[in-house]
């Protein structure tokens, strides 16, 4: 009689346990590999997001009229003027109603607008006095030879101080960055106001998302004022979140504001 071969159930049974441990570990070691690659993409993401936003803050700040820069009570949001053109004046307005000065020229025979600022130590910017340091919106044009800077719409204005190096900037309406929630946003064209960081837009386009990930709370602005020795120094800092894992990134960055008075 011939011999019948095959598997008792006891050995079948065996095998299908060895394979579901096999199959667990399989499994195991896939997941926690892809985990781990998402894991450090999420990083990575986050490490090009902090150096993409400290570039732009940076260089932002960098341009900042110093006597501009303010902060809001709680730290959250910064308020600057950008400076769009400097040069020296040859004289100040003189007269009772003054609405023009002469100046050197722009390099490159440049024209520009906006408006002019002198000196401004010791002066709030943002309240709009007559004299004051800051005049009402002018118009400089291009040429080779002295230029002549005119107020806009035929307005006077007289500066209440000289700058020791005959220097005037010509500036833009504020820009403020702030943190609403996780997101950090950039604001322009809203006017000038009393109080640091008010009447902000709440659309586009005057309100631009710079970031989406940021931990509630975590955006701090300090400021240390310039002097008659050196410039402001701006340092900020945040803390960037993977809302999924719960990872956070920690940036922190310095700016040295150099324009002069």
């Amino acid at each position: 009689m011939r011999r019948v071969t095959g598997f008792t159930l006891v050995e079948l049974v065996m095998v299908i346990v060895l394979l579901g441990i096999v199959a667990t570990i399989s499994v195991q070691f896939v997941a926690l590999s892809t985990q781990g690659a998402i894991d450090v993409g999420s990083r990575q993401q986050r490490a090009l997001s902090s150096v993409v936003i400290s570039e732009q803050v940076s260089r932002s700040l960098r341009a900042a009229l110093p006597t501009s820069i303010r902060t809001t009570p709680d730290q959250s949001c910064i308020e600057w003027m950008p400076i769009v053109a400097a040069s020296n004046y040859l004289s100040l307005p003189v007269g009772n109603a003054p609405d023009s000065f002469e100046a050197v020229p722009l390099p490159g025979e440049r024209s520009s607008s906006g408006r002019v600022v002198v000196y401004g130590y010791g002066s709030n910017l943002y309240s709009l006095t007559n004299p004051g340091p800051v005049s009402p919106t002018a118009t400089m044009p291009s040429g080779t030879g002295p230029v002549t800077v005119t107020f806009d719409g035929g307005v006077t204005h007289r500066f209440s101080a000289q700058s020791p190096e005959k220097r005037f900037y010509m500036v833009d309406s504020p820009r403020t960055f702030c943190q609403r929630g996780r997101f950090l946003y950039r604001y322009k064209d809203y006017g000038i106001n009393s109080t640091p960081a008010s009447n902000l837009p709440v659309t586009m386009p005057d309100r631009e998302v710079l970031a989406a990930n940021l931990q509630e709370n975590s955006l701090q602005f300090d400021v240390t004022p310039q002097s008659l020795q050196r410039g402001a120094v701006v340092s900020f800092r945040m803390v960037l979140e993977d809302t999924g894992t719960g990872e956070t990134t920690n940036l922190s960055q310095e700016v040295q504001i150099r324009n002069v008075p």
